[in-house]
């Protein structure tokens, strides 16, 4: 029977779910990002400006979808010598479209003198100590979770964080792989810490982003969700879900799996990798590839056995011109 990993039914819609505006230290109003990501065939764009959680629902139509996100920092210590700390960024992407406070918020926190103009009188009923500690961290993580905010871990090269930085943060949803503003200023991110807690058992999604504060730091990475419809619940609730998967150019049409082999339709690249959470791997190379299949059945034999911990595939694409796209990882449930 075939069952498809990425859904049949519906459509993908493109979104960039990491933007700053005015509101920070974007130097574009959210009026003028609408319209130019719109010009770029976007019709979904999450408005994370630093530390102030501000809706933009007036932006919304039938054909653009405003979501309601922040972006928070918790650094090693506050100060002036910033460029020699270590950091952790969150981006916090809401369930609710009206939400204009998160529990985690703290005035202290804000760095940015304009932002304090959009602190919401809910927000002010808020005041959490953040700090650079595991534990701490995670209660962040912990709370912005039961408030259904999705927590994706922002640029962990920019931030200058390593392995034993984020391998022990709990309840993650996401990770940026790929920050067009951080590649911009070299600050180059990978696939690794997306592997590295896959193979742990912690189930996050890779997500590519533009994190645009300028126009030239615009229309990089980008995830490709498929939904029903573009409402805001249904785009919540698919992305939640893992409905979507993350690139800098290459595009997927389907990918489902039948008698146990994969099968990819997408752009043309140059190479599709299958990759899993231990020595087993599969790869088409060629010139012009739209189409592959993997068969896994070996892979899903040899995956009862009880040294097995936490399998879990996962598809690469790269085009002639070195962009990437990545599916999110399928667990042996979602294969059987």
């Amino acid at each position: 029977m075939r069952k498809y990993l990425i859904p049949k039914d519906g459509k993908f819609y493109k979104a960039n779910l990491h933007v700053h505006t005015t509101v920070s230290d974007g130097v574009m109003t959210p009026h003028e990002v609408k319209k130019m990501y719109q010009d770029e065939g976007y019709s979904v764009v999450a408005f994370s400006d630093h530390e102030v959680m501000v809706p933009h629902n007036y932006l919304t139509d039938d054909s653009f979808l405003a979501m309601t996100a922040t972006e928070i920092s918790i650094n090693q210590y506050w100060g002036w010598d910033f460029e020699f700390q270590k950091t952790y960024h969150f981006n916090l992407l809401s369930g609710d479209p009206e939400k204009d406070f998160y529990k985690a918020f703290n005035k202290n926190n804000i760095w940015l003198g304009n932002s304090f103009d959009y602190i919401s009188e809910n927000q002010e009923k808020h005041s959490f100590i953040k700090e650079y500690q595991i534990d701490n961290i995670n209660e962040v993580i912990k709370m912005s979770n039961e408030e259904n905010l999705l927590v994706t871990y922002n640029h962990p090269v920019w931030s200058l964080q390593d392995y034993s930085d984020y391998i022990n943060l709990e309840g993650l949803w996401g990770v940026e792989w790929f920050n067009n503003g951080c590649v911009q200023g070299g600050f180059i991110d990978s696939i690794k810490p997306v592997d590295d807690l896959l193979r742990i058992g912690k189930n996050v999604f890779p997500v590519a982003t533009d994190d645009a504060h300028y126009p030239v730091t615009c229309f990089g990475g980008f995830v490709m969700v498929k939904a029903d419809s573009l409402t805001y619940d249904t785009i919540f609730k698919a992305l939640k879900e893992g409905d979507f998967y993350s690139s800098t150019k290459p595009l997927i049409e389907e990918l489902y799996i039948e008698d146990g082999i994969i099968t990819i339709k997408c752009s043309q690249v140059t190479r599709i990798m299958l990759t899993t959470e231990r020595r087993y791997t599969q790869d088409v190379i060629g010139n012009n590839i739209t189409e592959a299949k993997f068969d896994i059945n070996n892979y899903l034999r040899r995956s009862t056995k009880n040294e097995c911990k936490y399998p879990y595939i996962r598809l690469t694409l790269i085009d002639k011109d070195g962009n990437e796209a990545y599916t999110r990882a399928y667990h042996l449930y979602e294969l059987r």
